[in-house]
């Protein structure tokens, strides 16, 4: 369902709402209040979005996949700013499947633009960890240096410093094999 149809629904419970309330249905209006609430937030938090995240958190991909292929047109179905996570989302999935394939969705999601700084954080860093098995070190340290940057709170140190361990690993297997 367009953005633009979720806005008429929730203004036409809008006026019901007020309808109810002008005619003492103090009960339904109060049920109204809470439907316009949900009609207006599913515009800004789309619900297939919303579901697949929790089921990511749940580490269920296949049920993630699932919600995520119900959006069949992300440009008409979300908001502007949700384009950059729903190519996270995508990322992160397909990073499960086929890593090397992921690098685009990352990338797609940093130019669309993601608000959170430990989102911006965590695409970096999947970008370094797909450089890395690239054996792209140099760009493996731009990211992460720019993934260490975004992590403000400190949500990903301990990936960043073990991202580091495994690219000193890889220098020493380099030397290894270079003799």
């Amino acid at each position: 369902m367009s953005n633009l149809v979720r806005i008429i629904i929730s203004s036409a419970l809008l006026i019901g709402t007020v309808a109810l309330f002008w005619f003492g249905q103090w009960g339904w209006g109060i049920l109204g209040i809470f439907l316009t609430i949900i009609g207006f937030l599913t515009v800004f938090f789309h619900e297939y979005m919303l579901l697949a995240q929790w089921f990511l958190r749940k580490q269920d991909m296949p049920k993630a996949e699932k919600w995520l292929n119900k959006i069949t047109n992300y440009e008409k179905q979300l908001i502007p700013a949700q384009y950059g996570y729903y190519n996270m989302l995508i990322g992160l999935i397909e990073s499960q499947r086929a890593p090397m394939q992921a690098e685009k969705y990352f990338k797609k999601a940093l130019t669309l633009g993601l608000h959170m700084d430990h989102n911006i954080a965590l695409a970096k860093l999947s970008l370094a960890g797909i450089a890395m098995a690239k054996r792209n070190k140099r760009e493996a340290e731009k990211y992460l240096q720019e993934a260490k940057k975004a992590d403000k709170n400190k949500l990903l140190a301990d990936q960043i410093k073990m991202m580091k361990d495994q690219m000193g690993m890889m220098d020493r297997q380099q030397i290894r094999y270079s003799r």
